[in-house]
C-alpha cells in the first residue's frame, strides 16, 4: 500500500466526540412524554408461576401500566438461532420460570423510581422445580427437568466416526479442558427506548446491528420490517453479547405500542452481570501423538451448559469443531458435541464466540504431548505447523483456510520476548530454589473471520460541494470503523478524511446490512466502501475525460485530490466540477460479495511469575504477534490487539460466573465478579505480521477478537510451565491464587481419571 493513506496511522476521528462526552447513548436520549420500564424478575432459578397478584402496582402514583405474560400481547419472541420450538421464550415468563433474573412482569411508569416502587408491590407465587445445574450430569443421564414436555434438556451432535483414528499414534494423551462462563461487561449495559408516535415504530438500541435487531422485533410484534425503524447510536461495548435482540427489548416495543408513548429500559449493572453470559464449554481431549513429535489425531466430545433456553450458546460448538486442528497438520478428526438447558441465564456469545474455545483446547493439547515427549513448546509446534506452501487448503473438519505463515509469527514472538534467555533464567530460578517460579506460555493460533455470510452493503456519495457521504451496513460499537471507512474512500478518491460524512446503525438511512460480529466490518464493510467507490470514480473518470477532452484510460487522482490527465500537469478537474457535469448524483449503491471467511492466525508469549507460597499469578510480559493481513490502519490494530489480550488475560486468571448449587448467582457485582482493571496487567507488546488474503480486494482479515483468542491459553500455558517441575499437568480456568494454590499443595499426588462422556 505504498504511497497510500492506507496502512498509516490515522487517529481516530471518532474519539473527540466520546472523549468530550458528546456521544450521546440509548440511556441519555429524553423524547418527550418519556415512561420508565422496570422489569420484576425471578428471585428463584426454577418454579412454576401458580398466579401474579399485582396489589396495589396498577395504583401507584405515576404508573401508566404493569404488563404480565397474559397482557403484553406478545405470545413468542422470535428467535435468533432456533434450535427447538421448546427453546422458544415469550417476553414475559408466563407457567413457569427457568433461571434467576427471567422477567417476569414489567412496569412502566413516568419515572425509575416510581415504576421501581410499584414493581414493590407485585407478588409472585412461585412453586419450586428441582433445579440442574450440571450440563454434563444433564447429557449424560438423559435429564428431563427444565423440560419435561420435550422428553430432554439435551441435544446431541454426533458426526460420523473416523475409522482407525488413532492408529498412527505411538500414544494417546487425554484431558479434560474447562472453558469458565463469563460475564460480557460491556460499558454499556443494555438498552433499549421505543417510541410509537411517528409514522413507525422507533427503537433506539445499543446493537450490534440494526437491520437484524429490527427483522427480529418487527416479527415478534407481527410488523412489517418497513413499519419498524431500528437506530444504534453509540453503543458502549457490545463484544458479540449485543449481535440482536432480546426479550426485554420486545417487551418495550410492545408496550410503547400500546401506551401510545415512548418507553425506555436501561439495564442495571447487576441485571447485565446475571443475564449476559458466555463462553461454558467442557473439552473432553484424546491427542495421537507419534514419539518424535507429530500431532496425528485428535478426538474431542465438547459439553455445553446453554443454560435456561439454548440458542446462540448450542450454536457455537459448530465453529469450535471448524477450528479443532488449529495451526497444526493433523489428519485424523473426530469432534462431536452435546449441550444442555440448565438454570443457568441462556449462553451466548463474547469475542470469539467458539474459536477461544478450540484454540485453548489445541494450544493445551500442544503442551501436554510437548511435555510428555521433553519437546521444548517452540519447537514441538515448529514440526506441527502447517506449511506456507499448503495454503490454500481444507482441514479434516472444514475449514478452508487462505494463508498462513504461522511459524513467521512464532518466530517474531520468540525475538521480541527473548525466549533463549527466559528459558535460561528459568533453568537457573530453578536450580537455586526461588519460591517465586518463572513461566514461559505459548499460543499459536488462528481464527475464522466472518464466518457467516459474505455480503455487506455500502453506499458512497460525492456531492455538489466536493464532500463525501459513506454508508455501510456494519455497526461500530467501539473498533473504529468511521475512521477505517472514510479512510478507504480518500484512499480511493483523494478527498480530505474531513470532508467524508459516515453513516451507519440506521434502518431508515441504510438500507440493508449484516451488523457487527465474526470480525467482518473490515473485510465485508470495507470492502463494499472499496468496490462503491471504485465506481464512483470510474464514473467521475469519464466525466473528468468530457471535460477534458481525455481518454477516460488517461485520468487519474491527482495528489491535489483532483480528477486530472495523467502527465499533463495543470489539466485537472474538482470534484465539485465532475459532480456539476451531470445532471445525476454521483452515487453508487451496491451490495459486494467477498469470496469466503478469512483465518488470521499469530502467536502469543506470555511470561508470568507464580508465588508458591500464596499461588498469586504475576504478569511480567506479554507480546502478541498478530497476523490480520493487510492493515488499513495500524493505530486501530494495536488498539484491538490490546483490548483483545486484556480480554483474554481476563478469563485466564480472573473472571468467572458463579452459581451455587440452588441456582443463585453469586457474581451479581462487580465487588464479586473479578474484572480486571489497568493496574492488574503488565504492559503488553504487540506487533504483526503481514499476509495478504486473496479472498478480498482489500487483502484483509479480522483482528476485532484475535487477541483474545490466541491470550488466554498462553496465560494458561505459562502458569502450568511455571510449575511444571513440581508434577503440575493442568489447572482449570480462572487460575485464582487459591486455585493455584491448591494445585501446589496437591502436586505428585495421581491425577484424578478422566470418563469419556458417550452422546
Amino acid at each position: 500500500m505504498a504511497g497510500s493513506i492506507l496502512g498509516t496511522e490515522v487517529v481516530r476521528r471518532e474519539d473527540g466526540t466520546l472523549l468530550t462526552g458528546e456521544g450521546r447513548f440509548t440511556g441519555d436520549l429524553r423524547p418527550e412524554r418519556l415512561l420508565q420500564a422496570h422489569f420484576v424478575r425471578s428471585p428463584v432459578a426454577h418454579a412454576l408461576i401458580e398466579g401474579i397478584d399485582l396489589g396495589a402496582a396498577t395504583e401507584h402514583r405515576g404508573v401508566a401500566a404493569v404488563y404480565t405474560a397474559e397482557t403484553i400481547g406478545v405470545e413468542q419472541v422470535k428467535p435468533r438461532f432456533p434450535l427447538d420450538p421448546h427453546f422458544v421464550r415469550g417476553p414475559l415468563a408466563s407457567d413457569r420460570v427457568r433461571f434467576v433474573g427471567e422477567p417476569v412482569a414489567m412496569v412502566v411508569a413516568e419515572s425509575l423510581a416510581a415504576a421501581q416502587d410499584a414493581a414493590d408491590e407485585i407478588m409472585v407465587d412461585y412453586e419450586p422445580l428441582p433445579v440442574s445445574m450440571d450440563a454434563e450430569a444433564a447429557v449424560a443421564n438423559g435429564a428431563a427437568v427444565l423440560y419435561p414436555e420435550r422428553g430432554s434438556d439435551a441435544m446431541f451432535r454426533a458426526f460420523d466416526p473416523v475409522d482407525g483414528l488413532h492408529e498412527r499414534a505411538d500414544r494417546i494423551i487425554t484431558a479434560r479442558i474447562v472453558h469458565n462462563r463469563m460475564a460480557v461487561v460491556p460499558m454499556e449495559t443494555d438498552a433499549a427506548l421505543a417510541d410509537p408516535t411517528g409514522e413507525q415504530l422507533t427503537l433506539w438500541v445499543s446493537t450490534q446491528g440494526a437491520h437484524p435487531t429490527r427483522g427480529g422485533i418487527a416479527d415478534s410484534l407481527g410488523l412489517d420490517h418497513d413499519q419498524v425503524r431500528v437506530i444504534a447510536p453509540w453503543v458502549g461495548g457490545g463484544f458479540g453479547a449485543k449481535g440482536g435482540w432480546r426479550v426485554e427489548h420486545v417487551a418495550v416495543a410492545a408496550a410503547a405500542r400500546q401506551l401510545g408513548r415512548p418507553v425506555v429500559w436501561t439495564e442495571t449493572r447487576a441485571e447485565n452481570l446475571i443475564s449476559m453470559q458466555a463462553r461454558d464449554q467442557v473439552h473432553y481431549v484424546r491427542q495421537g501423538v507419534t514419539d518424535d513429535g507429530r500431532m496425528v489425531s485428535l478426538e474431542v466430545v465438547v459439553l455445553v451448559d446453554a443454560g435456561a433456553y439454548p440458542a446462540l450458546g448450542g450454536v457455537l460448538p459448530t465453529i469450535t469443531r471448524v477450528m479443532a486442528t488449529g495451526v497444526y497438520a493433523i489428519k485424523q478428526v473426530q469432534f462431536d458435541f452435546g449441550l444442555a438447558a440448565t438454570n443457568r441465564a441462556p449462553l451466548g456469545a463474547f469475542r470469539g464466540a467458539g474459536r477461544p474455545q478450540a484454540t485453548l483446547t489445541i494450544e493445551r493439547m500442544a503442551d501436554l504431548a510437548a511435555a510428555e515427549l521433553g519437546i521444548d513448546p517452540v519447537e514441538f509446534r515448529r514440526r506441527n505447523f502447517l506449511a506456507p506452501e499448503d495454503f490454500p487448503l481444507v482441514t479434516p473438519t472444514g475449514g478452508a483456510y487462505d494463508t498462513g505463515e504461522y511459524e513467521k509469527a512464532l518466530d517474531r514472538a520468540c525475538e521480541l520476548v527473548g525466549y533463549d534467555d527466559l528459558r535460561a533464567e528459568q533453568a537457573a530460578r530453578r536450580a537455586a530454589g526461588d519460591p517465586r517460579r518463572l513461566g514461559v506460555g505459548l499460543s499459536s493460533y488462528v481464527e475464522v473471520t466472518a464466518p457467516t455470510g459474505q455480503e455487506e452493503h455500502a453506499v458512497v456519495e460525492v456531492h455538489p460541494d466536493g464532500s463525501a457521504t459513506v454508508s455501510v451496513g456494519t455497526s461500530s460499537h467501539g473498533q473504529g470503523h468511521e475512521t477505517a471507512f472514510t479512510m478507504i474512500v480518500a484512499d480511493r478518491l483523494g478527498i480530505d478524511l474531513d470532508r467524508i460524512a459516515f453513516v451507519q446503525a440506521d434502518t431508515a438511512l441504510v438500507a440493508r446490512g449484516s451488523g457487527t460480529g465474526g470480525s467482518r466490518s473490515a473485510q465485508l464493510g470495507g470492502s463494499a466502501i472499496h468496490a462503491a467507490s471504485m465506481e464512483v470514480l470510474d464514473i467521475a473518470r469519464r466525466r473528468a475525460a468530457e471535460l477534458l477532452e481525455a481518454s477516460a484510460d488517461d485520468i487519474v487522482v491527482t495528489d491535489e485530490g483532483r480528477l486530472g490527465v495523467a502527465g499533463v500537469p495543470g489539466a485537472a478537474v474538482s470534484w465539485e466540477q465532475v459532480v456539476a457535469a451531470a445532471d445525476e448524483p454521483l452515487r453508487v449503491e451496491l451490495d459486494h460479495t467477498t469470496d469466503g471467511a478469512t483465518f488470521p492466525f499469530g502467536t502469543h508469549i506470555c511470561v508470568v511469575e507464580v508465588d508458591t507460597d500464596t499461588g498469586l499469578v504475576t504478569l511480567r510480559r506479554f507480546v502478541a504477534v498478530d497476523d490480520a493481513g493487510n492493515l488499513l490502519n495500524p493505530l486501530i490494530v494495536a488498539g484491538q490487539q490490546h483490548g483483545g489480550v486484556a480480554s483474554g488475560i481476563g478469563q485466564a486468571l480472573y473472571e468467572h460466573v458463579v452459581y451455587d448449587d440452588d441456582g443463585n448467582p453469586l457474581t451479581t457485582g462487580l465487588a464479586d465478579y473479578a474484572m480486571p482493571s489497568a493496574a492488574e496487567f503488565c504492559d503488553f507488546t504487540v506487533d504483526s505480521t503481514i499476509t495478504p488474503t486473496h479472498l478480498n480486494p482489500l487483502g484483509v482479515k479480522g483482528i476485532g477478537e484475535a487477541a483474545t483468542i490466541g491470550s488466554t491459553p498462553a496465560v494458561q500455558n505459562a502458569v502450568i510451565d511455571a510449575l511444571c517441575d513440581l508434577g503440575i499437568r493442568h489447572i482449570d480456568l480462572p487460575l485464582t491464587p487459591e486455585r493455584v494454590w491448591q494445585a501446589i499443595q496437591s502436586a505428585g499426588e495421581p491425577a484424578p481419571d478422566i470418563t469419556w462422556p458417550s452422546l
